[in-house]
């Protein structure tokens, strides 16, 4: 990015759209002038300027609920920001998972929570699993036991899902998929794959 091609304002200032690289939901409508866009690339974390205080500040420096930048992209105009990141917590301050959480129209809004934390926190807990390897943990167990019993038993709860499938029991099948994606990750957590390696190979396959 050459940011002397972008267009600030006469205060000097440009729109950025901050929104969540995984779920692609809108999380915020901030403004960055210069110098905040430049630390923001500095540091790959957001970095706005409040128009109330007129300072810079940080996303999440004192509240921890940082955001990570994976992407910035400007207009066709290069009057305004997208600004794509992996949110670490809220990014309202009312602790809503996005500041757009309400609706003018009918039809669903934006979704309060970001409907991938589960993921986030099964993986963290996962690789203090593997890390630690605490007594009495099934996890800790299994990571080790190895992965050909990791493996195994994703054989194991795959025959589980295709049985439910054909039971044609829609509760059944959502517990037994349940069980299926948690060995999976358990197995992505052995072999120090990440889930975003895996996401990336289906954002490059489907975006042709």
């Amino acid at each position: 990015m050459n940011i002397e091609q972008i267009q600030f304002d006469d205060k000097g200032l440009v729109p950025a759209i901050v929104q969540d690289a995984r779920s692609k939901s809108v999380l915020t409508l901030a403004y960055m002038n210069k110098e905040s866009l430049e630390k923001t690339l500095e540091t790959h974390e957001t970095v706005f300027y409040s128009r109330s205080r007129q300072e810079l500040w940080h996303k999440g420096e004192t509240s921890g609920n940082t955001q990570k930048v994976t992407s910035i992209d400007y207009d066709c105009d290069q009057d305004a920001l997208l600004v794509q990141v992996i949110p670490n917590g809220p990014a309202c301050h009312k602790g809503d998972y996005s500041c757009f959480s309400e609706s003018l129209v009918p039809g669903e809004s934006v979704p309060k929570e970001n409907r991938y934390e589960i993921l986030d926190r099964l993986l963290t807990i996962l690789a203090d699993r593997k890390a630690t390897q605490p007594e009495g943990s099934y996890t800790s167990k299994l990571f080790q036991e190895g992965v050909d019993r990791i493996a195994k038993k994703i054989g194991e709860e795959a025959g589980e899902v295709i049985i439910a499938a054909k039971n044609n029991d829609p509760e059944e099948l959502s517990m037994e998929s349940a069980d299926l994606l948690f060995h999976l990750l358990i197995l992505l957590t052995d072999r120090n794959v990440s889930i975003d390696q895996v996401l990336g190979v289906l954002e490059k396959r489907h975006s042709k």
